[in-house]
């Protein structure tokens, strides 16, 4: 709880800076505050969850890196800590859609919802590219979540989800990841818990 808490104060925070310019008399809503989402991502239990203020709206099931938890450039590990959505990609274009250096190749992915586990580590259908907010930590030198290109994004390998498996990303199924896309827009908190794996795949829901 304490931990959700403070979370719910840094999204405040975040918020209400980013929207300062546009505020009258400086006078702050606490119910407009609370009316925007913030992404909690667990890597103990492979989930993404949404949020408007302290209420969940809904929980998808991920998978963060084969590597475990760090934020060192080259580790191939997934970053903790706090962040927010600095870009988009990927919007109208085709589920499977293949991205490279986040634009659409053409090219169309093979979906797998076995444990197939392809070579290399496609992104496909959606982008929402990360920036960390904390100097040191997940931002500047050798730390850079945004210069590593960590992402939440689609996979072919929708099999894997629930467990880590990528190299370094958040991975969504396709569906879910087209979903997400339409209801966070660029600016929204990310707190990526500093929380390992507990070692047991978590199943994924009958409606993806």
């Amino acid at each position: 709880m304490f931990k959700l808490n403070f979370f719910v104060t840094f999204v405040i925070i975040l918020y209400s800076n980013h929207n300062a310019d546009r505020m009258k008399d400086n006078q702050f809503s606490q119910k407009a505050m609370n009316e925007n989402p913030s992404l909690l991502i667990s890597p103990a239990t492979q989930t993404l969850s949404v949020y408007k203020g302290d209420s969940l709206v809904k929980t998808y099931v991920i998978s963060t890196a084969k590597n475990g938890l760090g934020c060192e450039a080259g580790s191939g590990k997934t970053p903790t800590g706090l962040h927010r959505v600095k870009e988009k990609f990927g919007e109208g274009k085709p589920i499977g859609a293949i991205f490279k250096a986040r634009a659409f190749t053409g090219e169309i992915a093979q979906i797998y919802t076995d444990d197939t586990d392809i070579e290399g580590d496609p992104v496909t259908t959606r982008i929402l590219w990360l920036e960390g907010l904390e100097e040191g930590k997940n931002k500047g030198p050798g730390v850079d979540s945004y210069y590593r290109y960590i992402y939440i994004h689609g996979t072919p390998e929708e099999g894997l989800l629930g467990r880590p498996a990528s190299k370094g990303c958040i991975r969504m199924s396709n569906k879910d990841v087209i979903e997400l896309f339409g209801i966070i827009p660029v600016g929204t908190p990310v707190n990526i818990l500093d929380e390992p794996w507990q070692g047991k795949q978590t199943e994924q829901s009958n409606d993806q």
